[in-house]
């Protein structure tokens, strides 16, 4: 039960409909090693400044997450994103960026890290992720994500690293540019045959669809009254995905399967809060209860039909 993780560490500040905040702690590699960390152990690759205090690191401990291989650069500034939300929660709108120490990122991974039987890629430089892959040679399973930036920059390289994954975690909208595909199915078809196990197209509030060579597995989003952030969800979506597979023995269709419903499950604790607030406080009891809802939204008996045809 080993997974490494190599991402961004950030801070964020938020506006949306529900509430506002200035700063709180955010990037992908927090996102998804917070959800991965109740499954399994979780080590956590990235890069913060001097700025980068107590409390944000007290989050990390709370989940025994390990933090070894993140650097400090004390006199340098953790990567900072600033967004506002409309009542359309699913388009972020970029107010500011600054990638401060993030900029000059080489993910430096200690022999623990490197010997992780299971490893996800977070949005970084296609590049960076390649040269990460190539040092986790006992890894079994590595997932990466992407985003519309590098696929519009850096296609070819962006190809060349996919093809040395075993699965990609990408939205509908960013499956489709890739592939230059319309339809989802075929853009999933033709992504798998860049030698992928498995595909993973998330929908936003639509859910998230699984490909494989030989299935196919749908689940819905869980269906929430209040959306207070959607930043990171992603992210938590991936950390629950792949937290799951790294807790279980083998990786078969029936364990991705249910690897998406507790992603799913995940995700829709994240976003009831904003930034890691719901799912630092998040126990148990109540992933195990979300999943089973998740289990009765989606059963149903086989029950053949029959037509009646009268005279």
């Amino acid at each position: 039960m080993s997974l490494t993780v190599v991402g961004s560490v950030a801070f964020d500040a938020l506006e949306t409909p529900f509430g506002k905040r200035d700063k709180i702690l955010g990037g992908a590699g927090t996102h998804f090693s917070l959800s991965a960390s109740f499954f399994t152990n979780v080590r956590c690759v990235g890069v913060v400044g001097g700025d980068f205090g107590d409390e944000e690191w007290a989050v990390f401990q709370r989940h025994h997450i390990n933090t070894d291989d993140i650097e400090i650069v004390p006199d340098g500034k953790t990567f900072f994103w600033s967004g506002r939300y409309d009542y359309d929660m699913n388009t972020a709108h970029t107010l500011d960026t600054q990638l401060n120490v993030f900029e000059t990122f080489q993910p430096k991974l200690s022999e623990e890290s490197k010997n992780a039987r299971i490893v996800f890629l977070a949005n970084i430089l296609p590049m960076l992720q390649k040269e990460v892959r190539e040092q986790c040679t006992k890894a079994e399973f590595v997932a990466m994500d992407t985003m519309n930036f590098w696929i519009s920059s850096m296609k070819d390289n962006l190809i060349e690293t996919i093809k040395v994954v075993d699965c990609i975690i990408i939205n509908d909208a960013e499956a489709r540019q890739l592939t230059d595909e319309p339809n989802i199915h075929k853009a999933a078809k033709a992504i798998l045959d860049f030698g992928l196990k498995a595909v993973v197209i998330k929908r936003g509030e639509y859910g998230a669809t699984l490909f494989t060579k030989d299935s196919y597995f749908a689940c819905p989003a869980y269906p929430l009254e209040s959306v207070f952030d959607p930043t990171g969800a992603g992210d938590t979506f991936a950390g629950g995905f792949m937290g799951y597979i790294a807790s279980q023995k083998e990786i078969t269709d029936e364990v991705l399967r249910r690897a998406m419903i507790y992603g799913s499950v995940m995700a829709s604790f994240n976003v009831e809060k904003f930034g890691t607030e719901r799912v630092d406080a998040l126990e148990y009891a109540e992933i195990n209860q979300r999943f089973r809802d998740f289990k009765k939204m989606t059963h149903f008996d086989e029950i053949p039909f029959e037509r009646s045809i009268s005279a």
